[in-house]
Order: structure tokens, then sequence, then C-alpha cells
């Protein structure tokens, strides 16, 4: 059953040729068939050294993505992407320029997503093949200021966000996919008295800005198939190593842990930027798999394994330890950029959570 006990988040470290020929594409000196071609045969790769490391759910390690949302975002209807405008401020470093904006009604026809996924599950064999999308709440977290400029109505925002969001669950089902993973950093902008700052300085409330994020969640999952796994990652930010945000879930537990309709959540425990596991009270249904990410994907250095079987004993005081899965806390490459490690540490560490896993839940 997905979540696996041991999983991922889903981005891989970009390989050397594929950077190298994204920059040759920009320049014009390969065509968009030519990257294509440089990204297929990665992309085949990669999933077969997912295979060979133990990993049960394979992706394209988003390999076709330069960032992790604003690729899928800016291939709605009525979004577009551009660069003009300053990236998300990290601590200590600022990303490069990228951003999204609305032009039009927000809708879903056609995405190139949707055949990307047919690649992988073409090519995945006898496991299963993963998608990884931004959750809806990204499209109405990530704009800045003016960067609507279709909708003077919220409320009709929201309404055909979440229609847009129906339509993308039903494409990805229709094109083979039983395994959608919603990646969703909006969700930290609660987890802290800064992050609190941050909304209500764009004219935002909280309390309120919780409960639609809820909505955003629930609404767009509201007519989803019943054999489809709809699993949530919950990310601090992850861009070369460093994070975007600090905080414990305390503040929003009782609507994440207990109020969101989804089958699995991804949760970052890896340090102490994520708060206790006391939050996990607020699971309130047997059938919600918690997926503890307990080791870090920003470094290639192993943690020890006695302390990540301690915590995850401590988080079965909470939640039972059937219910509970392992992964790392995030992707490798949320970015193109990609974190401070190598390939050969990155696949280390997926091994690493396979064998603790397989021993904690032998």
């Amino acid at each position: 059953m997905t979540p696996f006990r041991h999983d991922h988040v889903g981005s891989f470290l970009r390989p050397a040729n594929l950077t190298q020929a994204r920059e040759q594409y920009k320049a014009g000196s390969i065509t968009q068939e030519q990257l294509r071609a440089v990204e297929d045969q990665e992309i085949i790769r990669i999933i077969e050294k997912q295979k060979e490391n133990g990993v049960l759910a394979v992706t394209d390690g988003e390999l076709r993505r330069s960032w992790w949302h604003f690729d899928f975002l800016g291939g709605l209807d009525g979004v577009e992407l551009y660069e003009q405008i300053d990236g998300p401020q990290f601590h200590n470093m600022q990303t490069r320029k990228g951003g999204i904006r609305v032009i039009g009604k927000v809708d879903f026809s056609t995405h190139p997503f949707v055949e990307d996924f047919k690649f992988v599950k073409q090519h995945a064999g006898d496991v299963v093949a993963k998608q990884t999308i931004p959750s809806p709440n990204m499209l109405l977290y990530r704009l800045e200021k003016g960067a609507n400029t279709y909708y003077t109505d919220h409320e009709q925002f929201l309404q055909d966000t979440i229609a847009a969001y129906q339509k993308a669950i039903q494409a990805f089902y229709d094109a083979g996919c039983r395994y959608l993973q919603l990646d969703d950093t909006a969700w930290a902008d609660l987890f802290s008295e800064a992050g609190h700052d941050k909304l209500r300085a764009k004219g935002m409330e909280p309390a309120e800005e919780l409960h639609t994020m809820q909505r955003m969640i629930n609404e767009s999952l509201a007519n989803k198939p019943a054999d489809l796994v709809v699993t949530m990652h919950i990310c601090r930010g992850n861009y070369k190593s460093n994070y975007f945000s600090t905080g414990g879930y305390d503040y929003a537990s009782e609507v994440i842990f207990g109020g969101l309709d989804v089958d699995g959540l991804f949760l970052e425990f890896d340090d102490e930027r994520s708060g206790s596991f006391e939050s996990l009270k607020h699971v309130n249904r047997k059938d919600l798999k918690i997926v503890l990410g307990l080791l870090t994907s920003k470094t290639g250095e192993l943690e020890d394994k006695e302390q990540i079987k301690a915590r995850i004993a401590e988080a079965a005081t909470y939640v039972p330890l059937d219910q509970l899965c392992l992964s790392p806390q995030c992707g490798f490459s949320s970015t193109e950029e990609g974190n401070i490690l190598t390939e050969d540490e990155q696949w280390r560490k997926l091994r690493y959570v396979k064998e603790i896993a397989d021993e904690v839940w032998a």
C-alpha cells in the first residue's frame, strides 16, 4: 500500500549532461527535441537507479522541471511563468529570479506533465509510478502583490483553481496514475510568528488562511477516484541545502492531522525547526499514513540509526507504528540547482532509509 514503509518525496539531483543540455537549449544551440531526448535518457536511467536502490514508487526525479512548483502552475490555463521578479527569499540566500502571474481564467485543459507521467509509467516496470505536483495552495500563496491581474473576485479565483485541480487530478488518473503527491510550502507560513507577519503584510489573516488552505485541498480532492492514493508533502523550503521557514505544526495541527482528506502526509521532522511530535495527537483516522521525514536530504551525512529508531518509537506513542512510514524530509533537488551533496550520497541516503525501515517494520 502507498505510501510505502520507506518512501521518498520525489526530486533527484540533475545530472551534469542534462544541466549542460538545458544551457545549450537556452543558448539556442540545440533544439527542444534534442533537449527532450537527453531528458528521456536521464529519466530512464534515474528510474532504474531508484529500482536498484530499493525504491518502490519511482518518479522522473522532476528532471524536466526548473522549479518544483512554478513549472506546473505555469502550465495551467490563465497562468504564466515570468522571470522579471525576484524568486522566494530563503534563510541566508535569495533564489534566482522567477515567479508566476495570473492573466486569465484559471483552468486545466491540457498539460505537458500528463504526457511526462505516461513516460514514467511506461518505464516503471513492476514498481509504482508516482506523480508529484504542487498543491493548489501554491497558486494562491506564491503570487506576489499585483501578480493576479485577472480576478477582482477572490471567491471566483478560489473556485476556478479548485475546478482546475479537480480536472488535473482526473487527467493524471486517466493517464494511469494511482499515486499522486501534492507538495505544499504554504502551510509553513502558519508555523511561526514571522510567517503570520508575512501573511498579514499581504492583507491576510492567518486564522482565515488556515481554513482556506484546508478548503483548497479538500475540495480539490472531492471527486477523486476511490483507488487513487493522494498524499501531501508539507515542506519548509529546500534550495541549495537551505530552508525557507521554521516552526512546529502546532498552530495548524488540528486541521493538518484531523481535517484534511488526504491518504498520507509526508512531514519534515529532521531537525529542531520542525517542532515536536506532540502535534501528532490530532491524528484521528486509522487509515491516515504519516511519513516521518527524519533524515535530511540537505546533506549526504548519514544520521545515527539508533537515534532515528528512537524517534520513530517516540512518534509511535502518538500514532500507531502501523500508520507510520519513513522518508527523507524533502526531495534532493526541489529546483534544478539541487542540494549540496553528490549523487552517490543521494542513493546511499535512500538505501539507508530502506535499511532502517526494514529493521523497524520487520
